[in-house]
C-alpha cells in the first residue's frame, strides 16, 4: 500500500528549507516565443498551470479563449527531449489555435463533437512528424454553466473534486501520435460551487521516494487541503511531490494544471 504524501505544517523547518531551494516556479520565457502562454481569466472560476525547474522533456500546456462563455486547455506529455519535440510541440500549438477557434467560438454546436475533430487533428500534426505517443488532456471549460468538456488521449487520469468526493477522468482514448485514424472520444462533467479539477504530468504520479510512487493519491491528498486558489493548489502539488521525494524532481517534466471554481 502506497505511503500516503505527508503534509508537513509552512513553518516546519524541513519544509521550508526544501521549498526556499527549490520553489516551484514557471520559467520566464521570451514573450517571443512560440511556447508561451498566458493565464486566461475566467468568470467565478480560476486556472492556473506550474511546473517546476527547467522543461527538458515533452510537457506542454497551452490555453486559448474561443468565445465570450468557452476557454480551452491542452496538457501534453510528448515523448522525447525538448529539443526533439520542440518543432512539434510548435506545429501543435499553430494547429490547436487556429483550428479550435473555427470548431468552438459557435453557440449552436455540439461541444463533444468539436472536441473529437480538434484532438483528431491534433493527432495529424504530430504524425507528420513521425511516430511519437503523445498523452493528452484536453478541455473545454464553459463559464456559463460550470461545465468541463473533456477528451483524455492516454494521459494520467483527470482529478474532479466536490465537496464530498473526488472521481476520476480515466483516458477515453489512445495517446496521440500512434495511429492516424486514432481519435479519443470526450464527455461532459460538472464543476459545483468550490469545486476542482487537477490533471497532472507523468512525472507528477511517477515521482518516487525509494520504491514508492507519489501516485494519484497523492494529488488526491493535496486536493483535499482547501487551497483557495487554481495557483495555490498547482503550486501545492508541486511542492509535495518535492517533500515526497526530498529533493528537486529531475526524472521527468512535473506539471500541475488545475481549474477551481469559485461560489
Amino acid at each position: 500500500m502506497m505511503r500516503k504524501p505527508n503534509v508537513r505544517e509552512l513553518k516546519s523547518p524541513t519544509t521550508w528549507f526544501w521549498r526556499s531551494l527549490f520553489k516551484p516556479r514557471e520559467v520566464a520565457l521570451p514573450l517571443t516565443d512560440p511556447l508561451h502562454s498566458d493565464t486566461p481569466e475566467l468568470r467565478h472560476a480560476e486556472i492556473a498551470a506550474v511546473y517546476s525547474g527547467q522543461r527538458v522533456a515533452g510537457d506542454f500546456y497551452e490555453f486559448l479563449r474561443v468565445g465570450p462563455s468557452r476557454m480551452l486547455f491542452v496538457l501534453l506529455d510528448i515523448a522525447g527531449l525538448r529539443a526533439d519535440t520542440r518543432k512539434i510541440l510548435i506545429a501543435v500549438q499553430k494547429t490547436f489555435r487556429t483550428l479550435a477557434p473555427e470548431l468552438l467560438s459557435g453557440e449552436d454546436l455540439n461541444e463533444t463533437t468539436a472536441m473529437i475533430e480538434l484532438c483528431y487533428a491534433m493527432n495529424l500534426t504530430i504524425l507528420r512528424g513521425g511516430v511519437r505517443s503523445c498523452p493528452a488532456f484536453l478541455g473545454c471549460y464553459n463559464e456559463d454553466l460550470g461545465t468541463v468538456c473533456y477528451a483524455n488521449a492516454g494521459h494520467t487520469p483527470g482529478l474532479l473534486r466536490d465537496h464530498s468526493s473526488i472521481v476520476e477522468l480515466p483516458a477515453t482514448g489512445l495517446p496521440l501520435g500512434l495511429f492516424s485514424l486514432s481519435a479519443a472520444e470526450s464527455r461532459i462533467v460538472g464543476l459545483g460551487p468550490k469545486s476542482s479539477m487537477a490533471v497532472v504530468s507523468r512525472g507528477v504520479v511517477e515521482a518516487q521516494c525509494q520504491t514508492e510512487e507519489f501516485g494519484l493519491a497523492g494529488v488526491k491528498h493535496v486536493m483535499t487541503t482547501g487551497a483557495e486558489t487554481a495557483t495555490a493548489l498547482s503550486r501545492g502539488i508541486l511542492e509535495q511531490v518535492q517533500d515526497f521525494m526530498c529533493k528537486v524532481p529531475t526524472h521527468n517534466d512535473v506539471t500541475a494544471l488545475t481549474l477551481l471554481r469559485g461560489d
